[in-house]
């Protein structure tokens, strides 16, 4: 263990300081995100709207994130990463302060449609500056502390999240909405504090020349047309996967609040966990790799989350559903880099960012399209009928994916 961690440190004294901004950046961000996504479903519930309402917001903010992927990463690729990402965190951090304000029903969903556009931008050019800022030998280090710190990030903000909502309403005698408020606004300013660091990154960009009279988009038809068939394959898994995620996971707070009736700070400590099951997940992902092969252990990753998630579907009993949701956590998510590290093998150097790009569009879609049908299943069947019927139907579409995933790649391994 002290061999890794000196390993570890030893790598991050390499990195330049653009990286080190980024990362502090994205440290504070994610945060700030997970303070505010662990208790904005309830705010929503204390303004005193239905869960049909949580269901459009949620669906408003995949779907604006859909949309700004691929023109997010066409104009990375043209005025720079950084540009990008300052646009980006500008809209999350507005949208954030205005959602945690903002009562009317429309003006929810236009910021939480902002909020989709702000974390496409930043999603989709943070890698591509990590990479133009780190040598072929430091990236594999850097890729997985940056997806570790942001899993960190994520278990800090979701346990601050529930605790200081349930402080500021027992320890200051806040009501419940006013508690929230204040929760959501650290969140905001937790985010917007992201900005600082990515001012000081000094970007050094390449202008490529391109050849005269010839069109990107037909080039792109004519000399990928391969790797452009894989990519709708795969695109075709991710939405499946998708469709079954945005039934259940934006949910996860209300299901424990609805089901268990347990505190804001309860919630915030299980999904938290939940973060860090996710972060061992992809230490898991490597060995079976090495004693299957990358497809059938997506496969078996994933189909092996299935009794688990039935579990949370069914039980009554608290234990039982976060042992249920924490194993469901870790063995789903162990699968993920292994198909985007099976894909970017796959394809192209020239097209990896479309298909990075394409397969985020669809995962998102299918969470602007399920969102609604989950609220919707749940308030006319309840808390217990209402979400067994949700992750019964999660279980099916992962099982089709799955099954699909396993039918197209198996012979493409």
């Amino acid at each position: 263990m002290v061999r890794i961690a000196a390993e570890w440190k030893s790598q991050f004294k390499t990195y330049n300081k653009n990286v080190r901004l980024f990362l502090f950046a994205s440290l504070l961000s994610n945060i700030g995100m997970g303070v505010f996504l662990v208790i904005y479903n309830y705010y929503v519930r204390e303004l005193g709207y239905t869960d049909d309402v949580n269901g459009r917001v949620i669906a408003m903010q995949a779907t604006a994130t859909a949309l700004a992927l691929l023109p997010a990463g066409l104009l990375s690729d043209r005025i720079g990463r950084k540009k990008i990402i300052i646009s980006g965190a500008l809209c999350l951090a507005v949208s954030l302060f205005a959602r945690s304000l903002f009562v009317p029903e429309n003006a929810l969903l236009s910021m939480a449609f902002l909020t989709g556009i702000g974390m496409a931008a930043i999603q989709v050019a943070a890698i591509p500056l990590l990479a133009e800022n780190s040598t072929e030998a430091q990236r594999v280090h850097l890729f997985s502390f940056n997806f570790a710190l942001n899993m960190v990030a994520n278990v800090i903000g979701n346990a601050l999240g529930g605790t200081f909502s349930d402080v500021f309403q027992w320890t200051f005698a806040f009501s419940s909405l006013e508690s929230i408020r204040v929760t959501l606004l650290i969140g905001a300013a937790l985010s917007f504090s992201a900005l600082f660091p990515v001012l000081r990154i000094k970007e050094e960009r390449k202008v490529k020349q391109e050849k005269a009279g010839v069109s990107g988009w037909k080039k792109l038809l004519t000399t990928h047309r391969s790797g452009l068939k894989l990519i709708g394959l795969f695109a075709v898994a991710q939405l499946l996967i998708g469709f079954g995620s945005g039934l259940v996971i934006p949910y996860l707070n209300l299901y424990f609040t609805d089901r268990f009736d347990i505190t804001y700070s309860a919630v915030g400590i299980i999904l938290a966990a939940g973060q860090a099951m996710t972060a061992v997940a992809f230490m898991l992902g490597p060995a079976v790799v090495g004693k299957v092969g990358e497809v059938k252990a997506v496969v078996i990753l994933q189909l092996s989350s299935l009794p688990f998630l039935l579990v949370t579907a069914f039980t009554e009993n608290l234990w039982l559903a976060v042992i249920g949701f924490l194993f469901r956590q870790a063995l789903m998510n162990a699968g993920n880099p292994i198909q985007m590290s099976l894909m970017m093998r796959k394809v192209d150097d020239s097209i990896k960012g479309l298909a990075n790009s394409v397969g985020q569009m669809v995962f998102q879609l299918g969470w602007a399209v399920m969102g609604p049908v989950s609220t919707t299943i749940v308030v006319m069947y309840g808390a217990y009928t209402g979400w067994a019927l949700v992750f019964s139907m999660t279980c099916v579409l992962y099982l089709i994916g799955s099954i699909y995933f396993y039918l197209v790649f198996i012979k493409r391994s």
